[in-house]
């Protein structure tokens, strides 16, 4: 018989999770950004949520900003199958690299198909990823952990997705040429601000998105486009009735 781990939780039953990983490096290469990723994964998993994840750089994913690339001159595009793993998922973690101070270009790829379906309505008329939370992993050997969780988090905020606090985690070495993450001698994995973090983060995205799960998303009402297109401004001043 299998035993409940001693950190599942009730609360996080039936919620599900996705970590998109942004390396740069192809399967089954180290990668120091997994290393961190699979920190917060099994924390979930102790706590019965269930987690799946995908290397982007894996996958023969299209350049664009159209849910099917195939229908605007791509001859591949397995971004449409990858995206019904996206909205299967209450989580989404976006972990990735730095480089040149900034997100790798598959960090901002996969940003980038994630907005191609921003438009998209749920059954309550709201934007698709609307009930949906999101958060950050950063690695790197140089500055810039926060400006790229800064800029993870606003991208999927604004298509939807609610942001808890402290919604990124990373771990940096010293500036300039260094050991990475999983390097040896790094001191990555026992870095007790970056654990702290890493925690912190895990368990305030499942905390919300257990919130949401039980009240039913984020209430309608102000906020379905399709309300708006037909003329409805709730409480916003027409000034043609001034």
């Amino acid at each position: 018989m299998t035993r409940p781990s001693p950190d599942e939780d009730p609360r996080f039953a039936g919620l599900r999770a996705l970590f998109i990983n942004t390396t740069l490096k192809r399967s089954p290469s180290q990668s120091h950004t997994q290393g961190l990723l699979d920190l917060s994964a099994a924390i979930m998993t102790r706590a019965g949520v269930a987690v799946d994840q995908f290397r982007a750089i894996d996958h023969d994913i299209a350049t664009g900003v159209y849910p099917d690339m195939t229908e605007h001159g791509w001859a591949t595009d397995e971004w449409p199958r990858l995206q019904r793993r996206v909205m299967a998922a209450d989580i989404l973690v976006i972990c990735g690299p730095i480089w040149l101070g900034d997100n790798s270009s598959v960090t901002k790829k996969i940003i980038e198909r994630l907005y191609a379906s921003s438009s998209e309505l749920n059954d309550a008329g709201q934007y698709a990823y609307y009930g949906r939370v999101g958060g950050a992993l950063i690695t790197g050997n140089e500055d810039g952990i926060k400006h790229c969780a800064s800029n993870i988090l606003y991208s999927l905020q604004h298509i939807g997705y609610l942001i808890p606090p402290q919604a990124d985690a990373g771990w940096i070495g010293g500036v300039g040429p260094g050991p990475s993450y999983l390097d040896e001698g790094s001191g990555g994995p026992g870095n007790d601000f970056t654990n702290r973090n890493l925690t912190f983060m895990t368990y305030n995205l499942m905390h919300l998105a257990a919130m949401l799960s039980a009240t039913g998303g984020i209430p309608a009402g102000g906020n379905q486009s399709p309300e708006w297109d037909n003329g409805r401004r709730w409480d916003f001043p027409n000034p043609e009735h001034r």
